[in-house]
């Protein structure tokens, strides 16, 4: 499979077929936008404040003063409390006497109790969220960020299962059958009777939405050609992503109830079924199959697309080479088995974990920002279209190893600048924060497009969806950076930004991709570490012997 581009060259970089194909599948990233994001507004914790029942019977002033004054931790200022009420007994006894409260009694004195009777949730913003409805707050107030930690429990398990099911089965079917999965599980989360079941649907959700966003990237890496490919795995994707990224604010603004919000963003899953008839299978993966014929169907229906006429044979010097690959099957142990795969692939889940942590911490952080939670999460949204630009205008024309450096490293700076910022400069803060939110977006964009071109063909597949898998242990924990903020502001972007800064340093080691082809073939990878320059990677002895032993294996016509 060396010449699979050469073999495929005369149907063009940018023909009907290949617009097709580029289109289409960038249309179905955009509800992953929203859909991993939407729990930035349908698990916001409103304002919020202890029930004091009306059988009370307390005069309006003791109504009025039954809730003790706390200091706010960022900001230092008086508010009332969220989580504790004067005792009712008490208040009760001194509203009967005719007792005014900081009058005639000392309300330092007075004992409180916690909210025994609920809360009561203020309403001008959200009607509804799963914390106003479920009262996660106070001493439940855990179960928010573990909401998250769930949903990125099932992008995790999905990362797992999607990419190995993928180069088994197909990209094409992985994508429709995951898409269908994220779909009807969100239109049933809409029902949710209990914050457990939301979670447990939540958590399928999850499943569905990593699995089919790394199936489109993947079947869209594979079909279209070298120029064409790095728009797309950069820019194209992302850009879409972000596209959907900025409808959630849109939404939320106008569907304040969680409900209806949930099943706003739902049924635009379901335009998606007739592009079955018009996204093909990868003839990349259906070579690496040895089915030479369903992939050469495809090139002869793209040629006629593209009004040209297509050689008599398209793959035939291939077949032999393609069928001593179909011999050995590959599955996830493949990308530890020997030094040089091993090593590329711990260094890549260490940086994919690092990057997951400061993206997903920065875009569920919106909703804590100054001002408005619908602006402040269209802004962080808006941030998202230059940085994949940028993504795209770098990996086009730059190294890749140094694009992905030159980001997380500035990306970590900003972050850590952000602690060094006054209390009174709030606009200034947000600034740098969606600085770093800038950098650490494009060096995400950078990273997926990378990693496909480091990975040959028979495990591009699984390799993705692995360092996806290794980096959700990153976004499970990222709803807990942003906890860490009810303790110190500032410590979540000290931990975030010297994480990344080290993660940057950490990316000059693996091997440079630029202007080299895809390899389709474990053989034909570049070896760790990749300093210095672009070397073609040399197989040790044993694996030169495995190399060996799989061209002698018979081969079954």
């Amino acid at each position: 499979m060396t010449d699979y581009e050469a073999a495929i060259a005369f149907l063009g970089e940018w023909g009907r077929f290949q617009q097709q194909v580029f289109f289409l599948l960038c249309l179905s990233i955009i509800p992953n936008g929203f859909t991993g994001m939407s729990i930035v507004f349908i698990a916001d914790t409103p304002r919020h404040r202890c029930i004091i029942p009306a059988h009370a019977n307390l005069s309006a002033a003791w109504r009025n003063s039954s809730i003790p004054l706390e200091e706010e931790s960022h900001s230092g200022a008086l508010v009332l409390s969220k989580c504790s009420r004067y005792k009712l007994e008490d208040v009760r006894r001194f509203s009967e006497r005719g007792l005014l409260p900081g009058v005639d009694v000392n309300m330092s004195n007075v004992p409180t109790e916690s909210c025994l009777d609920g809360w009561e949730y203020d309403q001008s913003v959200y009607i509804s969220t799963i914390t106003s409805e479920w009262d996660l707050v106070c001493g439940d107030r855990w179960k928010n960020p573990l909401t998250s930690s769930l949903y990125f429990c099932g992008v995790l398990t999905g990362s797992f299962i999607s990419g190995q099911l993928s180069d088994r089965f197909g990209r094409k079917i992985v994508l429709f059958v995951t898409m269908a999965v994220q779909t009807v599980f969100t239109l049933i989360q809409v029902f949710s009777p209990s914050w457990t079941t939301f979670c447990a649907l939540f958590f399928i959700v999850g499943l569905g939405q990593i699995s089919n966003y790394v199936a489109a990237f993947v079947l869209g890496t594979e079909i279209l050609g070298p120029r064409v490919r790095t728009i797309f795995s950069t820019a194209g994707v992302c850009l879409f992503f972000g596209f959907g990224y900025m409808l959630l604010p849109m939404f939320a603004y106008y569907i304040r109830e969680w409900r209806m919000l949930l099943l706003a963003l739902t049924l635009p899953g379901f335009l998606y079924v007739p592009l079955w008839w018009f996204i093909p299978e990868s003839p990349r993966w259906l070579l690496s199959q040895g089915r030479v014929e369903e992939a050469e169907a495809i090139m002869r229906d793209a040629a006629r697309r593209n009004k040209i006429e297509p050689p008599p044979v398209i793959f035939g010097p291939l077949q032999k080479e393609l069928q001593c690959e179909k011999g050995k099957a590959h599955n996830i142990c493949d990308l530890l088995r020997s030094r040089n795969i091993r090593w590329i692939s711990v260094t890549l889940w260490l940086v994919w974990n690092t990057l997951t942590i400061a993206y997903f911490a920065l875009s569920l952080n919106t909703a804590n920002l100054y001002g408005s939670a619908y602006f402040n999460c269209f802004l962080s949204a808006v941030v998202e279209i230059p940085a994949y630009t940028l993504s795209w205008v770098m990996f086009r024309w730059c190294s890749r190893r140094l694009t992905l450096f030159s980001t997380l490293f500035m990306g970590g700076l900003f972050l850590l600048f952000v602690q060094l910022i006054p209390a009174n400069l709030i606009s200034l803060a947000i600034t740098l924060e969606m600085m770093g939110k800038f950098a650490v977006t494009t060096a995400f964009a950078i990273v997926y497009a990378y990693t496909a071109e480091l990975y040959p063909t028979v495990v591009r597949n699984t390799a993705v969806g692995t360092c996806s898998m290794a980096s959700r242990i990153g976004s499970i924990i990222a709803p807990y950076f942003i906890y860490l903020r009810s303790y110190s502001v500032s410590l979540p972007y000290i931990l975030m930004g010297s994480i990344t800064t080290l993660s940057g340093l950490l990316s000059l080691l693996l091997p440079e991709s630029y202007g080299m082809p895809l390899p389709d073939t474990i053989s034909h990878m570049q070896h760790f570490p990749g300093c210095c320059q672009k070397t073609p990677y040399i197989l040790t002895h044993t694996e030169e012997k495995e190399n060996d032993a799989e061209k002698k294996s018979p081969v079954v016509p």
